[in-house]
């Protein structure tokens, strides 16, 4: 809640986000908290997992070694008490919400039939509802911020129906998410309000990518998670009057601050030309 500093942008913003203990998540509150962001995370890893790196504390402790300051909600963004603590926590320590970052996120690439009710209700519950629960609580406070932005890591809306032959509720689920932004970014505010997604032209080297996608080989042909972190940087740097209502892809932001060599974020050795696009992209087909 302060003006911005133009050399670090983000510092004294509170960043309200869902998920965040690992991956993406994390990567863009590490490089938020590098401004000297405040960062408050509604997650629901407490404790180690075995099958996943990080917890919400450990994030947190990240955060802080980066230079910004770190809040652990324990909770679950399906649940609507647990969202209205986390704005509730989020607005008591750091005194209001500037931005939201819809992070959090369920996949299962599984076609109808194949894919039981108990994992449909996960993805949309988390996806759609968690997106649409935490931006409704956050929204009057957002209105307070003289910059106030709501990101949410979701695709273009691509009209190939290929995505929902192959994986429909997963589809219907990440496209719940961007709907709900744009329909946000249209709506009429007290205040000028950002509401954008932001999706990664290639796969990119999370848990996700590993365990669900395609192991070591889909890893290998991925770009870094910092590569959406810095992408998110700008974004969340630009005027809320002038920027919203957008689907950016990762390394087209990043393109347009004057970057022109995106070697450095490649996981492995591939080359460019061989990085696997992500899904709902050309050429992102599983």
């Amino acid at each position: 809640m302060t003006t911005q500093d133009t050399a670090r942008p983000l510092a004294g913003r509170t960043i309200l986000m869902s998920g965040g203990s690992r991956g993406i998540g994390l990567a863009i509150a590490t490089r938020a908290a590098r401004d000297g962001a405040n960062v408050v995370l509604l997650a629901k890893t407490a404790e180690p997992d075995p099958r996943l790196p990080g917890t919400v504390h450990t994030a947190v402790e990240e955060i802080q070694a980066a230079g910004g300051k770190g809040l652990a909600v324990v909770g679950d963004v399906r649940r609507e008490e647990d969202v209205a603590r986390a704005v509730e926590q989020a607005v008591a320590r750091f005194g209001g919400i500037d931005v939201v970052v819809n992070n959090a996120s369920a996949i299962t690439l599984s076609p109808l039939g194949k894919l039981s009710l108990k994992r449909y209700d996960l993805m949309l519950d988390i996806n759609v509802r968690g997106t649409f629960a935490l931006t409704s609580a956050a929204l009057p406070h957002l209105y307070a911020s003289d910059n106030p932005h709501v990101l949410t890591l979701s695709p273009p809306l691509n009209p190939d129906p290929v995505w929902l032959h192959r994986h429909a509720p997963y589809t219907i689920s990440k496209y719940g998410m961007t709907m709900l932004t744009l329909g946000l970014a249209g709506q009429e505010h007290p205040r000028p309000i950002a509401a954008n997604c932001l999706w990664p032209r290639t796969t990119i080297a999370t848990a996700a990518v590993q365990n669900i996608v395609g192991g070591d080989a889909a890893m290998a042909v991925s770009r870094r998670p910092e590569i959406m972190a810095d992408a998110a940087h700008a974004i969340l740097a630009r005027d809320a009057a002038e920027c919203t209502g957008t689907c950016f892809i990762d390394d087209d932001v990043l393109r347009a601050q004057g970057v022109t060599d995106f070697s450095g974020y490649r996981y492995g050795d591939a080359a460019e030309s061989d990085l696997k696009p992500d899904l709902f992209l050309p050429g992102g087909e599983l």
